[in-house]
């Protein structure tokens, strides 16, 4: 059930509430902070000052309000069977099993929700029960719906007769803690939830000036508060006495961790200027991150006037407080490192002449009763905190920036390694040049066999009818793909040429005169997206094609609309003989911001023997997060053949300790100058586990190749891991169908019936090919509209 558990997790952290939204961890967790002996050499002696003793509980301190909620005599005439059921279901929870402590849970809360007045049909109860359905689930490792609804009857039965009777006592209370800086309201919304003044309040300085417990009991629910004293706003010289406060709250509460905390901030003081960055930090330093989990953002001052907005329109309330408490979750996304984390809100009203209902109920200017909110959100928090205390969730609910502990596959590692590398020296390419043109050397040029043509101008070729212009621009093509085969043997006559004078004449060659280094030009610019830059922009980044053998230029980002951030990185390439038959190539990216920094780059070696073999061997390094991929190869090219290369390759791949080794075997068959066959197999193994794979290519050239680049290839890939196997087969072509269009497709499909298809056009003539990609933006757009339908519809069917 590790997946439920894990997907139940994620719902925690991502699932909205609107506003009203808990978020609970375990209830100890102020234990995962700094230790004690960290703090105890950072907190001053004196500290202790700060700390009074907490006021004892007491019954008189109830709100009225709990009157209207007592049984009354005449409803508690329940049977002595069902009182003795519930009592046999209450027993001791040490020797109760995890099944029947959520089924408790769930007894109790539903008991509460009859206590402070809420029906079960709100949003949030909804979700809560929703939780507990899920953790039910979890500890009975089955998902029988019929089982579960039994329980669920059951326990709402159960807390129906148990309320209504009064028995057994209701064991359920909330500790909570109250942190923000002085002069937000916390003592008065103390004040206000128990009726009665528990804590001196002071408009114009800080009334608390130690730490003090408070304890009560609200509609039959039993309340303590921490009140603690006023933070300072931030700044440098107010964050001594900050931390000092903090740690004097973190040693009180240290015994006996609050179950929720509740962080103030007055709503008529937020504006756009508000920043509390530091001090929400230094509440994550002394606490630890998990303190968010169960904290709720408090705004006082709620029925405050709305400021106007920009357009000088005053707006909405609703939009307002929205507005704000998006700014304070803003500054703790950035605390926790976190951006999941969404606290919920409760707007608060302490003045006595804020308006009320007709029970004589405080409510805000949306018309919410904000004490019973307050409740609403207290009880279900805890009741979230408590199953997941059951459900030991405590080491996997964490906060902070997302680590990639994800390994690779092997599947991919060895897919990766399979693939078939480009050529590896320039000589290798001008070698492959050479043996498509062999066989057309010693042919004379068909080039110089043609008649002589008339060349038109422009006018001349307006007054041609259309067949006579589609037969003159045919020719046209038809001697330019013949000139250039004729300049592509003369260049590889040259080549063997010259590779023979070399041979011969090698031992003289360092007696030669050094050629002049040419001068530096400036490369063309690079084609950039489209942007909103000025029509003369003020700088451009160049770079300059120099005899050095570096070439350094930045790398576009294509996804960038600015042209001073779409060049994110800069890019490296090297090539270079070190010596006679031994060539070295280098080819990195680096990308670095403001967080994150990344790599990626190939090395290699190639050593070429003239008898034929070619020995390889190569570093590659890539980032992957905040760690480094590592991989080792090494290669061996065999000519067997004139028209036949074999290539055997290990590999050595490092990742966070754990390391993979590869092996494959491939064979690559010209057949003539038009096709060309690839096949390769090979082995992955790493921990214990082994992949295996292999893959077929045939490609198939145009006739005029290598003068265009007319192809296509078929290929079948088969991947085995973990007793499974995985085929897959695709098709790669480019193509000229007509003068002045290119098209090329891409295609694959897998035998679990995922692939994808991608066509590409490109033409001078039909612009109105560009309409097409409108249907297919439509047509993702519907998709992905259609998806998010089924999945807001799953969520609440669920």
């Amino acid at each position: 059930m590790k997946g439920i558990r894990d997907w139940v997790f994620s719902q925690v952290l991502s699932n909205s509430l609107a506003a009203s939204r808990p978020l609970s961890s375990s209830g100890s967790f102020f234990r995962q902070g700094p230790s004690d002996e960290d703090s105890d050499q950072v907190a001053p002696a004196h500290t202790s000052s700060l700390v009074a003793p907490p006021v004892p509980p007491d019954a008189s301190y109830s709100s009225d309000v709990n009157q209207d909620y007592q049984s009354h005599p005449t409803l508690q005439q329940v049977s002595v069977e069902d009182y003795s059921r519930s009592q046999d279901h209450n027993t001791d929870e040490k020797k109760m099993d995890p099944l029947a402590k959520i089924e408790d849970l769930k007894i109790k809360f539903l008991r509460l929700l009859q206590r402070i007045g809420h029906s079960q049909s709100n949003l949030l109860v909804t979700k809560v029960l929703y939780r507990l359905h899920l953790a039910t689930l979890i500890q009975a490792g089955e998902s029988d719906l019929t089982v579960d609804k039994l329980r669920s009857d059951r326990a709402r039965r159960i807390a129906r007769e148990q309320e209504a009777a009064g028995l057994p006592e209701l064991d359920f209370s909330i500790r909570i803690l109250v942190l923000g800086k002085t002069g937000v309201g916390k003592s008065a919304t103390i004040n206000s939830i128990f009726h009665e003044t528990k804590t001196e309040t002071d408009a114009f300085q800080p009334a608390t000036d130690c730490i003090r417990e408070f304890a009560g009991t609200v509609n039959g629910i039993k309340i303590s508060f921490i009140d603690t004293p006023g933070l300072l706003p931030s700044s440098t010289r107010n964050m001594r006495r900050n931390r000092k406060i903090l740690l004097s709250v973190k040693k009180f509460i240290r015994k006996s961790p609050p179950d929720i905390v509740l962080y103030f901030e007055r709503l008529d003081l937020i504006n756009m200027g508000y920043s509390d960055f530091p001090l929400l930090k230094l509440m994550t330093e002394v606490f630890g991150t998990a303190i968010w989990f169960n904290t709720i953002l408090v705004m006082t001052h709620s029925s405050s006037t709305v400021p106007e907005g920009p357009s000088g329109y005053r707006a909405s309330y609703e939009s307002y407080v929205t507005q704000c408490s998006d700014l304070v979750q803003q500054y703790i996304h950035q605390a926790v490192s976190d951006s999941r984390l969404e606290n919920p809100v409760l707007q608060v009203e302490n003045h006595p002449q804020c308006r009320k209902n007709f029970n004589g109920e405080h409510i805000l200017p949306n018309g919410q009763v904000w004490k019973s909110h307050f409740l609403l959100l207290c009880v279900c928090t805890k009741v979230l905190g408590d199953a997941n205390a059951l459900l030991d969730f405590r080491d996997g609910m964490k906060l902070g920036p997302l680590s990639n502990t994800r390994l690779p596959s092997l599947p991919h590692l060895l897919s990766s390694f399979l693939r078939h590398r480009s050529l590896s020296t320039p000589r290798e390419a001008e070698n492959e040049m050479d043996e498509v043109l062999a066989s057309d050397l010693d042919e004379e040029d068909e080039y110089d066999q043609l008649p002589t043509i008339r060349i038109l101008t422009k006018s001349q070729f307006d007054r041609l009818t259309k067949s006579q212009k589609n037969s003159y621009l045919d020719e046209l093509d038809y001697r330019e793909i013949l000139y250039y085969k004729k300049q592509l043997k003369e260049e590889s006559r040259k080549r063997k040429e010259n590779k023979l004078s070399s041979e011969e004449n090698f031992p003289d060659d360092s007696n030669s005169d050094v050629q002049a280094s040419p001068d530096a030009v400036p490369l063309p610019d690079i084609t950039l997206p489209p942007s909103f830059d000025s029509d003369c922009p003020s700088h451009r980044y160049r770079c300059l094609d120099t005899s050095d053998q570096w070439v350094a230029r930045p790398v576009l980002d294509p996804q960038g609309w600015d042209h001073d951030i779409s060049f994110d990185g800069v890019n490296l390439e090297t090539a270079l003989e070190i010596k006679r038959n031994v060539f070295a190539s280098v080819t990195g990216q680096m990308s670095k911001d403001k967080q994150d920094f990344s790599i990626h780059s190939e090395c290699a070696a190639v050593y070429t023997d003239p008898r034929g073999p070619m020995y390889c061997t190569g570093l590659d390094v890539q980032s992957s997060g905040k760690d480094m991929i590592y991989t080792v190869h090494s290669n061996t090219k065999l000519r067997n053949f004139k028209h036949n290369v074999t290539e055997c390759g290990v590999s050595l791949t490092s990742f966070r300790n754990n390391y993979y080794v590869g092996a494959k075997l491939e064979d690559t068959l010209l057949v003539g100058k038009r096709l060309k066959l690839v096949m390769n197999g090979g082995r992955m193994g790493g921990g214990g586990q082994v992949a295996y794979g292999g893959s077929v290519e045939a490609t198939l050239r145009g006739r005029d190749y290598p003068m265009r680049n007319e192809n296509v290839s078929l290929s079948m890939t088969a991947l085995s891991y973990n007793k499974e196997m995985v085929l897959s087969g695709g098709i790669q072509s480019e193509f000229q169908p007509s003068r002045g269009m290119k098209v090329m497709v891409n295609a694959n499909l897998n035998n679990r019936k995922v692939g994808q298809i991608c066509v590409k056009l490109s033409s001078s003539e039909h612009i109105e090919i560009a309409l097409i990609a409108v249907f297919s933006i439509l047509g993702g757009l519907l998709r992905k509209k259609a998806t998010k339908n089924r999945s807001s519809e799953a969520l609440e069917s669920g």
